[in-house]
């Protein structure tokens, strides 16, 4: 006699989706780093909600309105400020989705809105939860989707930053446990094993289990090569005109290094970009500036004034006569198609030659911009300038006076500042009396205090965070904005006037004459540094940033019987930060005064509260959930078996029915003995609970197993009929 097809067991199919989820999670954990998807734990539990509602199998139209609405919401959440679903918020659905359609249409594909790539990416995933419960728990097929998930981890890892270590290491326990599952229940129907402990039981998969970890503990304590190739991004990066990330917004992801015009939103990751910018030809270093910025949000930085451009040659010189200068020549070239719209300059800029219009100045920020006859702006790929290249002497700046010299904007802070901030500041200076002395505390403050220079892994401050006060007192890893911008802060509590400065350092030496020396600059030399104002001196340039120099020139009066000593240029203990500056030996010690300053904050705790309160509320949420799902244990799967055996009437799943129901009474005190038959087992059972239901169900049974009597038979009666019982048994 043939015996009908057998069906995997519920149990065992469930698991092996919930391995399927997980791999498709790892195809979203990069997006949060790579793109500017700001809101991923959405996106995540939207996946939760339509994978679920397709293990569970429901009815396609009833799954279809509940994930249509679903997404809907999360729509809603994200870009509508209205009320949900009424007649405006449709209204403006609607001609969204019209304007996006006509932009797919004519292929404009950058004037999608965010709402319409959302929508996409939703839908995506709506349809990836059909596609995965298909492709797993119908067709029992993994190794094709394991296959896709390790492919796009590796290209991921490989060029891009994306850090794929730990995915990887996640992914192989997945495929490792879904394709021992799903190979041994095909094993399992091969054999026609229909009733065999393996199926009944889940001890087998302590074996699969055990193995899964020793080949995870072996190959990660296994010894590793070192790569045999140097990494392919910075090459592409560099190699490759506008290749790579582009800047993103501050909320997320990794930003191209370079000179950036916006800086409302600082913070997060970039890569490293060394694609030649200009070269320059001078007699000393100097700093490259652009522009300066004067409020600061608690985000990033912007300008209080607006734009006004004025003629540069009728602005007043940059320092009094009072500071002593040196007049020097500088000649900037532009490589490429790199000339930006502002000139970049040196500090005591005066003049500028070989230029195709005039200069004009923005009185706002201090950039300088070469104009035509009809005042529009010029981008100019080489030029000439003089300046007087200044000497501060320190001796002045710590005379200057205390308070005042600048206008109030340049001591603005937001009202949202922490209270630390202005703490730490204080504490930083209570020893100090002058203000060049406050000045250099606070500068040195970053390099003494275990501070990091790092590009990756930098955090982006949440919402309700300060940018400042992230990087002072959770990170503590950053690069020069981070250093530069709290700074300027810590000195703006101290009602010192400071502003933030941006351009380029001075690059790298290329070659050397007798009087000049030429530079190479990069976009890895965009950087960002700090203007404090002096009265009688003007605006002097500080360093915070840790592996950096301060450019500019500073002397030191000494008297001693009436006799001067002049001290040359100022030396910073650190060394430069620049990879291709640093010798091989000093990298390396960098590299491990990196990893000691990371250990060190790890000793110290800093961070690590939060995490540890994150994971015991985690871990108490999860075992909370665990105990409500044993407790009503018996009521879901209840429900589950009897919806599998109504919606497929066979024999295999009316038998899984009736060895659940046998195991239930087992459970509660009225096992079947040995040597009584079924319809004396089930006659007790009615007698017991006053019913003659058990007794209508093992005659079903008996029906099923010797005569596989079941085409005509009242499944939705029989269905009743246990679930009658089910609930008396439980009640």
């Amino acid at each position: 006699m043939n015996q009908p097809k057998q069906h995997l067991p519920n149990f065992y199919t469930f698991i092996l989706y919930i391995c399927g989820f997980l791999l498709f999670l790892e195809w979203l954990y990069p997006l949060k780093q790579l793109t500017d998807t700001s809101h991923l734990t959405i996106l995540i539990i939207y996946g939760v909600f339509c994978f679920l509602l397709s293990a569970l199998e429901i009815k396609w139209w009833l799954s279809f309105i509940l994930k249509g609405f679903a997404l809907l919401l999360v729509l809603n959440s994200l870009f509508f400020e209205f009320a949900f679903i009424n007649p405006i918020w449709l209204e403006q659905l609607f001609h969204d989705t019209m304007a996006n359609l006509t932009a797919l249409s004519t292929q404009a594909w950058h004037e999608f809105t965010p709402m319409f790539r959302s929508l996409l990416f939703l839908l995506l995933i709506w349809l990836m939860s059909y596609l995965l419960h298909y492709w797993l728990v119908m067709m029992k097929r993994i190794f094709l989707i394991v296959l896709l998930t390790f492919a796009y981890l590796t290209v991921l890892d490989t060029f891009t930053v994306y850090n794929g270590n730990s995915a990887i290491i996640r992914t192989f326990i997945i495929s490792l446990l879904a394709m021992g599952i799903a190979n041994f229940l095909k094993e399992l129907d091969r054999e026609s094993l229909a009733s065999t402990l393996l199926r009944k039981t889940p001890f087998w998969i302590i074996p699969l289990i055990a193995v899964i970890l020793f080949s995870s503990a072996v190959g990660l304590a296994a010894p590793k090569f070192d790569p045999k190739w140097p990494d392919p991004v910075p090459f592409i990066q560099s190699s490759a005109e506008n290749a790579g990330l582009v800047e993103s917004d501050g909320k997320s992801g990794v930003q191209k290094v370079g000179y950036g015009e916006d800086d409302t939103r600082l913070g997060g990751s970039f890569v490293q970009d060394y694609t030649p910018v200009f070269r320059a030809e001078a007699e000393e270093e100097n700093y490259w500036r652009v522009e300066t910025k004067d409020f600061y949000t608690g985000k990033g930085w912007e300008s209080s004034q607006a734009e006004n451009y004025a003629d540069f040659l009728k602005v007043p010189p940059m320092y009094p006569k009072t500071v002593e200068t040196r007049r020097m020549q500088a000649s900037i070239e532009f490589q490429g198609k790199e000339a930006l719209d502002k000139l970049v300059h040196p500090y005591g800029i005066d003049d500028f030659s070989e230029v195709a219009g005039d200069p004009y100045i923005d009185l706002a920020t201090e950039a300088i911009q070469l104009r035509d006859e009809d005042y529009k702006p010029i981008k100019q790929n080489s030029y000439t300038l003089s300046y007087d290249y200044p000497t501060f002497n320190i001796g002045d700046l710590r005379k200057a006076p205390f308070t005042g010299g600048a206008d109030d904007a340049f001591t603005q802070l937001p009202d949202s500042l922490p209270d630390r901030v202005v703490e730490l500041a204080k504490k930083i200076t209570k020893d100090e009396k002058s203000r060049y002395d406050k000045a250099k505390a606070v500068e040195s403050y970053f390099s003494r205090n275990g501070f990091t220079y790092q590009t990756t892994d930098v955090p982006v401050p949440k919402k309700e965070q300060d940018y400042v006060d992230q990087f002072l007192f959770e990170s503590q890893v950053g690069y020069c904005d981070n250093f530069s911008t709290s700074m300027v802060v810590l000195l703006r509590v101290l009602d010192i006037p400071a502003r933030w400065a941006k351009g380029f350092t001075s690059g790298e030496m290329v070659d050397s004459s007798n009087e000049t020396n030429i530079y190479e600059i990069t976009n890895a030399n965009a950087h960002s540094w700090v203007e404090v104002y002096f009265p009688g001196s003007g605006w002097v340039p500080f360093e915070p940033t840790k592996g950096f120099s301060n450019l500019a020139d500073f002397q030191t009066t000494m008297t001693n019987n009436g006799a001067e000593q002049d001290q040359a240029k100022q030396e910073d203990k650190e060394q430069p930060e620049q990879n291709t500056e640093q010798p091989p030996n000093e990298k390396e010690e960098a590299e491990q005064d990196t990893v000691a300053a990371k250990t060190d904050k790890k000793s110290n705790g800093t961070g690590t509260s939060i995490w540890t309160w994150v994971a015991i509320s985690l871990a108490a949420f999860m075992g909370i959930c665990i105990y409500i799902a044993y407790r009503t244990r018996f009521r879901w799967y209840t429900a589950w078996l009897s919806r599998k055996f109504t919606a497929n009437w066979n024999a295999n799943n009316y038998q899984e029915a009736y060895h659940y129901l046998m195991k239930l009474l087992q459970k509660h005190g009225e096992p079947k003995q040995p040597g009584e038959t079924l319809r004396e087992y089930a006659k007790k059972i009615d007698e017991k609970y006053q019913t003659n239901e058990m007794q209508q169900l093992t005659k079903q049974y008996e029906q099923f197993i010797y005569r596989s009597d079941y085409n005509e038979t009242p499944k939705l009666e029989i269905a009743q009929l246990w679930q009658n019982l089910i609930k008396r048994i439980l009640t």
